[in-house]
């Protein structure tokens, strides 16, 4: 277990099973990791999650160990039935806008209070959602119906009620991907996207989202690269487009987490990913896959929490609202009532 008060590392980790193991308990240990996300493989039974959970926290002796999940719903949901909702992607709820604006903001806030409270429920306490990426015309359908639609203006003002609904339930939004990764002709997890789009029209259209919603008090980075700002680097690891673009024009001062540095986006070593990660500006960085040996590589090149990332930590913990009651079948059978109307 790490030494009491040493600061914890800029990481976040993810683990192999429904349980840790020997060897994983004494990595998190040594490497002091701020947190944890979790995936499908490990989830099975609630009393499981929940004991998985403590067990993450325990290795690092904090039990406010941040600890993720990607909840957004529809095909990016890690808890399934039976234990878990079914939740809707973004795209019926973006039709509902189309038809009734005040029904869809309504029904996008409620989904994500059922979200966080059943996430809440389990000791997770951070999702990453919602998506505000804007999907264009001949891009690859890693967002696809995952977005809240095809407008930026339109998916800032329904992903600003996921973001109320999941701190509404005191759990952490994470927006995604930033500064934009709607563009892309490739998916980041199995080839690196690069997007040759003029400045001023990423300005105008992908970038707008994540302006409106600087506000967002954790946002996760792009692995894409745009050619405009800079033709050598994915935004994870640009400097330029952290210090220029995200914490400049888009004015973002939330906390900035990699994306999954074991995506095949990136390239290279694994010390070299997290050394170039937190040199262009993150200040977390995120392993998801659970691989032991990425993992020690990573916790080798790691570094404490700078004093920013951990202002930054502490603004977004205040932001989380204590929970008020809510009829939650109730909600459940309305949001489902008012996507009938648009098909579901």
């Amino acid at each position: 277990m790490p030494a009491a008060n040493s600061p914890p590392a800029a990481l976040i980790l993810g683990c192999s099973g429904l349980t840790l193991g020997s060897a994983e308990r004494r990595l998190f240990a040594e490497a002091n990791p701020l947190g944890f996300i979790l995936f499908g493989r490990n989830i099975d039974t609630p009393d499981q999650v929940r004991a998985l959970v403590a067990e993450l926290r325990a290795s690092v002796g904090r039990d406010d160990a941040p600890v993720l999940i990607d909840q957004e719903g529809g095909r990016v949901q890690r808890l399934r039935p039976p234990y878990w909702r079914k939740a809707p992607p973004g795209a019926p709820f973006a039709r509902l806008a189309a038809l009734d604006p005040e029904a869809a903001r309504r029904a996008l806030r409620l989904n994500f209070r059922l979200i966080g409270r059943e996430l809440a429920a389990l000791g997770i306490d951070v999702d990453c959602a919602p998506v505000l990426d804007v999907p264009v015309d001949g891009a690859h359908d890693v967002i696809g119906d995952r977005a809240y639609g095809s407008e930026p203006g339109q998916v800032a003002t329904l992903a600003r009620e996921a973001i109320e609904g999941l701190l509404d339930e005191g759990v952490m939004p994470i927006v995604k991907h930033i500064p934009g990764h709607g563009r892309a002709t490739v998916d980041s997890h199995v080839a690196l996207p690069v997007v040759t789009t003029p400045a001023d029209q990423l300005e105008a259209w992908d970038f707008a989202p994540f302006r409106a919603l600087a506000d967002a008090p954790w946002a996760m980075t792009a692995h894409v690269v745009y050619d405009a700002f800079d033709p050598a680097h994915p935004a994870t690891t640009s400097a330029r487009v952290i210090g220029e673009v995200i914490r400049g024009q888009l004015g973002f001062d939330g906390v900035l987490v990699s994306d999954d540095l074991s995506m095949k986006a990136l390239g290279g070593r694994f010390e070299d990913r997290a050394r170039d990660s937190l040199d262009a500006g993150c200040d977390l960085l995120l392993h998801c896959n659970g691989d032991m040996d990425e993992m020690a590589a990573l916790a080798r090149a790691a570094r404490p929490l700078t004093p920013a990332a951990e202002a930054r930590l502490a603004r977004a913990d205040a932001r989380r609202r204590k929970p008020a009651p809510f009829d939650a079948e109730e909600a459940d059978a309305w949001i489902a009532a008012q996507l009938a109307r648009v098909g579901g």
